[in-house]
């Protein structure tokens, strides 16, 4: 007798996956769907878990799938991850292993909300005057740093990043915008000025802005060299990927207030361990990469990975990765 397929759903923190998505049409079909609300980072921990799962359903680049945990869940037939781009999935090794890999769509909107919630936060010192106010500390500390007339460096200038201009612009910012493709013309199309270099960019900007893809080109694009650059009033601000700033350079930064503060949605190990010294920066304001976690996104992702699984059994694939 064959056994019952079994589907993992990863990573769900708050229980979005079964609240905002439907998957009665996975389970009439005999697939039993368990959802975990915890985070396993140990791969032998991980492929004790999941070894007796056909499906896996991972959020975004949360947890790695090399060779070698591929390698010891002998079920598995089919991974989905939310997104269309996923840089910790080893789709050489999936494919030796008959692993099929899907993706959903997702939407840039949440993370320039978010962007634009840090940037706002670091400006005009909000965690640390809502702190003040709630516990009865002094009546205004901070003297907030204007964004009318100052201006907004856009590394990268994507699909994420012309959305972050735009309402820079309606802010009444200066936009510039620098990444190693941009041109002028596509520049100007979105209301920026396009930097003569990285380095001009930073040295000229008072917010800067990370929306950039990470790859060989772009890790470590920002160490201690670039944050050096910046003025002592400036900040910074990286919802992208954490590999994209060097993260000892920045604390060290942060320090020494070689710049005024930092808004952080990513980091190098996530979650963040606890008593990391990031947990206690000055400065920086951070959040639990929440960039893409929202009602509407988490639909999309959850909705679409109910549709991947049933393509699947159907023996037709859809969104298939890479």
């Amino acid at each position: 007798m064959t056994a019952p397929l079994r589907c993992a759903v990863l990573d769900d923190f708050q229980g979005a996956a079964t609240t905002l998505a439907d998957w009665s049409p996975v389970t009439a079909r005999g697939v039993e769907v368990v959802s975990y609300p915890d985070h396993l980072a140990d791969e032998d921990a991980l492929a004790a878990r999941l070894a007796g799962y056909d499906i896996l359903v991972t959020l975004r680049e949360r947890v790695p799938f090399p060779a070698s945990l591929l390698e010891r869940l002998p079920r598995l037939k089919l991974l989905v991850a939310s997104g269309m781009r996923n840089s910790v999935i080893d789709y050489a090794a999936a494919g030796r292993a008959g692993v099929t890999v899907c993706g959903t769509a997702s939407s840039s909107t949440p993370p320039v909300e978010l962007t634009w919630a840090l940037l706002l936060g670091l400006a005009r010192g909000i965690v640390t005057e809502n702190t003040a106010l709630r516990e009865g500390g002094p009546w205004q500390q901070t003297v907030g740093a204007d964004l009318h007339g100052r201006r907004l460096g856009l590394l990268g200038l994507g699909k994420t990043g012309s959305r972050v201009a735009r309402i820079g612009l309606a802010f009444g910012m200066e936009v510039t915008a620098w990444s190693q493709n941009l041109t002028k013309e596509r520049a100007e199309a979105e209301g920026a000025t396009l930097a003569p270099s990285k380095e001009a960019l930073l040295a000229g900007s008072d917010f800067v802005s990370v929306h950039l893809a990470l790859g060989e080109r772009t890790r470590g694009l920002i160490g201690a060299a670039e944050l050096a650059l910046m003025r002592p009033t400036a900040y910074l601000v990286n919802t992208s990927r954490s590999a994209i700033v060097d993260q000892e350079a920045l604390l060290e930064a942060l320090r020494n207030g070689r710049i005024a503060g930092a808004g952080l949605d990513v980091f190098d190990t996530e979650p963040l361990p606890a008593g990391h010294p990031l947990r206690t920066a000055p400065n920086l304001l951070a959040t639990p990469h929440l960039g893409y976690v929202t009602r509407a996104n988490y639909a999309t992702y959850y909705g679409e990975a109910v549709e991947d699984v049933l393509a699947f059994l159907d023996g037709a694939p859809v969104r298939v990765l890479p």
